[in-house]
């Protein structure tokens, strides 16, 4: 069976993560996709270096299952090629403000222009429409405006995610989107704009405590690690570690009274449901603190392992690379590329289909490494090629 998105082919004019997570997704499943950037090499390329030309982590990731093309759209030249590279293509995906992609023509007016049934799939900050449009920003701006960082850290000082899990929502939700899209244009023969911003992505996790806040104006301020709906669930220090433990539901409690020893639990009357369990959380991580801090991690594991309670170890990234879980299932994927002392380990497709998985089928490109390819594939003399390159369009 072929992959899903056989036929299909991305222009990948996104930045960081958003855009190019999203069209790295879509390439897992199949699609041909053509990341575009600076002829002297975008600024994401370089994030988190670990090769001696400073290329980073960060594109290791990004870049897989993408042909590599350098292209400067502001020229004339280099405007000629988009116009082409757009007929060729069904998505384009770019994660940058709308003004820049008036400038750049790569507008969805500009682009339906172009291919009637073109899909754009767009990622800003805050997207279009409202008075912070044009505005530019990164993952911790969702985080900050959605009500996220207020909750997380401790009571007086908010904190941001390290992981920038909202630009990774975002991509996820736009390449989702993009499925949405592609299947109503079997359906119609007709394009559409794709629009997701971190804001709306932000605003899409936090939205159960803007709901409460609404209707019950519960006020809520920041517990660090403990949660706040329910009980216990928190994270514990150990004689040799940390672990984090996550009970809800009655059956949970019960299960974790028995572990115990103590039924008394079960008596008090603030601990007859989950939240009341969270509102008086901090008891019963009081409790569970003490009782960790007697046993390694080792130990408490196996404890609520026997019990059947969710709980985990906080690992170290090495400790991550190392779990047997992780080794067992193969998640992260050894893939060379130049420059390399050792293969980076670029996490598999993290959605499994059992009929026609996706999957990472080659490594990210050099800078520039298909140009040549793609230009000559658009008609392009080897002579004008060269041109182009001297001229630095590409």
């Amino acid at each position: 069976m072929g992959a899903v998105l056989d036929g299909i082919r991305v222009l990948d004019f996104g930045r960081y993560i958003a855009g190019p997570f999203c069209a790295a997704l879509l390439g897992d499943f199949g699609a041909e996709v053509i990341r575009i950037e600076k002829v002297k090499g975008s600024e994401d390329r370089y994030v988190a270096p670990i090769n001696e030309a400073g290329e980073g982590a960060l594109y290791m990731q990004m870049g897989r299952n993408k042909l590599g093309m350098t292209l400067n759209p502001m020229k004339p030249e280099g405007r000629e090629i988009v116009k082409k590279l757009v007929k060729t293509a069904d998505v384009v995906v770019a994660n940058l403000p709308p003004d820049t992609l008036t400038e750049m023509g790569l507008d969805y007016e500009s682009l339906r222009a172009l291919k009637s049934d073109i899909i754009l799939t767009t990622a800003s900050a805050f997207g279009s429409g409202g008075p912070y449009s044009n505005r530019v920003g990164f993952d911790g701006l969702g985080q900050a405006m959605s009500g996220q960082m207020h909750m997380t850290g401790p009571e007086d000082h908010p904190m941001k995610s390290y992981v920038p899990y909202v630009d990774f929502g975002t991509a996820s939700l736009s390449a989702f989107g993009t499925l949405a899209a592609l299947m109503e244009r079997q359906k119609t023969g007709k394009g559409q704009m794709v629009e997701g911003s971190l804001l709306n992505t932000a605003l899409t996790f936090a939205n159960t405590l803007l709901i409460e806040q609404s209707v019950i104006q519960a006020n809520r301020v920041a517990s660090m690690n403990r949660s706040q709906g329910s009980a216990p669930a928190d994270t514990f220090q150990t004689k040799d570690g940390w672990v984090l433990v996550h009970t809800v539901g009655q059956p949970l409690f019960e299960r974790w009274v028995k572990l115990m020893g103590e039924d008394h639990w079960l008596e008090d009357s603030r601990m007859q449901h989950d939240q009341l369990r969270g509102d008086h959380g901090e008891i019963i991580s009081e409790r569970l603190a003490a009782w960790c801090l007697e046993r390694s991690s080792a130990e408490v594991l196996a404890a609520f392992e026997e019990a059947r309670l969710p709980a985990g170890p906080v690992l170290t990234q090495q400790e991550v690379l190392d779990d047997p879980h992780v080794r067992a299932k193969g998640l992260l994927k050894p893939v060379d590329y130049p420059g390399l002392v050792s293969p980076a380990p670029v996490m598999d497709t993290p959605v499994s289909l059992s009929e026609s998985p996706g999957g990472i089928r080659r490594r990210a490109p050099t800078l520039g490494e298909h140009t040549r390819q793609i230009l000559d594939e658009l008609g392009y003399s080897s002579e004008e090629i060269n041109e182009l390159h001297q001229k630095r369009v590409v």
